[in-house]
C-alpha cells in the first residue's frame, strides 16, 4: 500500500502553475534588481565622478584628502601630488588619497542644509 502512495506522489504534476521554477526565482530576481538600482548603480556613478575629478586636477586647486587635510596643489606627477598645507610646508601624497576639491564656504552650506 505504501508503494502505491509513493507512485502517486511521484506522478503528480509540479506545483506552481505555468511559471514553475521561474516563479520561485522571481522574488530573488526582483530583490537583486532593487539592490542594483539602490546600491550598486549610485556607487558606480560616484566612483566615475571621483575618477573624472582626479583626472582633471591641476596646480592651484584646493583639495581635501582622506585624512581631512586641506591644501593647495603645487605640483602633479603621474600618481603623486605635491600639496602645500601651509606656507613652506609641502606634502607628497598619492592622487588616490584626494577625496574632493574644496571651496571655503562649501562646508558651512552643507552644515546649514543638514540642520
Amino acid at each position: 500500500m505504501t508503494s502505491a502512495l509513493f507512485s502517486f506522489a511521484q506522478a503528480s504534476p509540479p506545483a506552481g502553475g505555468p511559471l514553475g521554477q521561474l516563479g520561485s526565482f522571481l522574488p530573488i530576481i526582483l530583490i537583486f534588481g532593487v539592490f542594483f538600482l539602490l546600491v550598486i548603480r549610485p556607487q558606480q556613478k560616484k566612483a566615475k565622478q571621483l575618477q573624472q575629478m582626479l583626472s582633471e586636477l591641476k596646480a592651484g586647486d584646493v583639495i581635501v584628502t582622506q585624512g581631512g587635510i586641506i591644501g593647495k596643489i603645487t605640483g602633479i606627477k603621474d600618481q603623486e601630488v605635491t600639496v602645500e598645507v601651509q606656507q613652506g610646508v609641502r606634502l607628497k601624497m598619492l592622487r588616490s588619497s584626494i577625496t574632493n576639491k574644496y571651496t571655503p564656504g562649501e562646508a558651512i552650506k552643507a552644515d546649514a542644509k543638514a540642520s
